[in-house]
């Protein structure tokens, strides 16, 4: 049984995902597609580099292609294009009092472990950490207007890692196109 659980959380992804899209819409009229250029940030450059961009271009090609839609250089029905942010954020960190017992869901003591008990939580300081948001929209060529958009965020430890899940993260956002 533990070995199933830990499967599970292993298998939980640390991405974030939301999207948007025009209701009214027909998907399924769409079925060429082309690429705009990326839109530049003024964020951290983590994701301009060649390793970047073939990671998001080659897997969302296959995604595309999964759904049904054809690429054409060509009037495209539907234009896409993603867009890369980078940014500092700040978090609490708590620390813990009172006293307890050793287990491994409740609070941190220094001099017994984790434990439930009674106590409080409050905090201590502030860390500051790195999210990345990979934003990917869909554009109708003869209206020029965004019909759909999705985005995934998620914390970056290190820039490599971060490009070494970018396929992931693709993944994860066409799951949210409307067009199966």
């Amino acid at each position: 049984m533990l070995v199933g659980v830990l499967l599970v959380f292993a298998s939980c992804s640390g991405y974030k995902y939301n999207t948007t899209k025009v209701q009214s819409l027909d998907f399924s009229q769409y079925k060429t597609y082309g690429w705009l250029p990326p839109v530049d940030s003024l964020s951290k450059n983590y994701f301009n580099n060649d390793i970047a961009r073939d990671n998001i271009m080659s897997t969302a090609n296959r995604e595309l292609a999964a759904r049904g839609l054809t690429y054409s250089k060509e009037n495209p029905d539907v234009l896409f294009r993603y867009i890369t942010i980078v940014n500092n954020k700040s978090r609490m960190v708590y620390g813990h009092s009172g006293w307890g017992f050793g287990g491994p869901w409740g609070y941190y003591s220094p001099w017994w472990g984790y434990g439930w008990g009674m106590g409080g939580s409050y905090p201590v300081a502030k860390e500051k950490v790195r999210y990345s948001h990979l934003i990917i929209e869909a554009r109708d060529r003869r209206t020029n207007s965004v019909v759909w958009q999705a985005r995934g965020s998620g914390q970056i430890k290190t820039p490599e890692a971060s490009i070494n899940n970018l396929p992931e993260v693709v993944q994860g956002i066409f799951k949210e196109y409307p067009a199966k």
